[in-house]
């Protein structure tokens, strides 16, 4: 049976990071209303980009003259993956998701033997993935810095794709993070960058697009400008559903820690007082046995006078 002062040392620590766990799930909560809205801001202007690009895509008729960040190099050999995270923990199984979809992905491209490029953005996903993943590789970025991360990170980040692509380092790039749905809910997503994958539309739809717009100059000049600005938004509209993933996803975790320690507490309350009264109340024997044991003896010792006087 544990000691009194361990019982009480122990509640008191657990009162302690209650403390903790409750004032970090109020700061997430904070956080999270603004990182929601800036997360559901971004997504119309992303939205209408992508829109804008798959009507340019419907109107370009010789493919072989189109950016190649819109068609492609026409080969599918060499993957080069973007794995988003955050450099914090504590944040339950955030960082834990977007690595798990990541390395489904990786395994699938290693087992169709095909080439495999890492750049892991976040000091999290690099710690998960370096002990399977490290020879693939190929550059760390970390946001420890960056209190909010700004459209100038993701242009360098999207710079750096660009620099790799147009060496012809890789041939599909694809990108990994959480597409915040609610407090308790967050999707991990993989979305190809390089070439643009938009979802296809109907004959009809695309008609009816086509005839809502006239480019002046013609397409491949505007796709050529709005391609690489639109990787870089891409990459800007992540970065903002990832923070507010992370603190939805922090806000639920530390909420359930606070919890949990409400509930050890009381356990440990009540073994506690448990342990106290069974001590008081073997003190209570030991005294009472020892009262009586006083009692016989001075019976004893009375009768042994009387006989002597007798």
């Amino acid at each position: 049976m544990a000691s009194l002062k361990f019982l009480r040392n122990r509640i008191s620590s657990v009162k302690s990071t209650q403390k903790i766990t409750k004032a970090m799930k109020m700061v997430a909560a904070a956080k999270l209303r603004k990182a929601q809205q800036n997360a559901e801001n971004a997504r119309p202007y992303s939205e209408k980009l992508n829109s804008i690009i798959s009507n340019l895509k419907n109107s370009v008729t010789d493919l072989d003259s189109a950016p190649k960040l819109l068609v492609g190099n026409q080969k599918n050999e060499t993957h080069l993956c973007v794995v988003l995270s955050s450099d914090r923990g504590l944040c339950g199984g955030f960082n834990t998701n977007i690595c798990r979809k990541a390395k489904v992905f990786f395994e699938k491209i290693l087992n169709e033997k095909k080439n495999l490029k890492i750049i892991v953005v976040g000091s999290k996903a690099n710690d998960q993935l370096k002990r399977k993943y490290n020879q693939y590789i190929i550059d760390r970025i970390s946001l420890k810095d960056e209190k909010v991360v700004s459209f100038g990170k993701a242009q360098e980040i999207t710079d750096k794709i660009l620099n790799l692509f147009t060496r012809n380092e890789f041939d599909i790039c694809t990108l990994f993070y959480n597409k915040f749905k609610s407090v308790i809910s967050q999707i991990p997503q993989n979305q190809q960058l390089i070439p643009v994958s938009i979802e296809q539309k109907s004959n009809q739809q695309s008609l009816t697009n086509n005839s809502e717009y006239e480019y002046e100059p013609d397409e491949n000049d505007i796709l050529e400008n709005l391609l690489p600005k639109n990787i870089a938004t891409q990459i800007y509209t992540a970065f903002l559903e990832n923070q507010a993933s992370e603190q939805g996803s922090r806000m639920t975790a530390m909420d359930n820690a606070t919890r949990n320690a409400g509930d050890l507490i009381a356990k440990l309350t009540i073994n506690y007082n448990r342990t106290r009264q069974a001590v008081i109340t073997k003190e209570l024997i030991e005294i009472i046995s020892g009262a009586e044991s006083d009692r016989k003896s001075t019976r004893l010792n009375s009768s042994h006078q009387i006989i002597s006087y007798a």
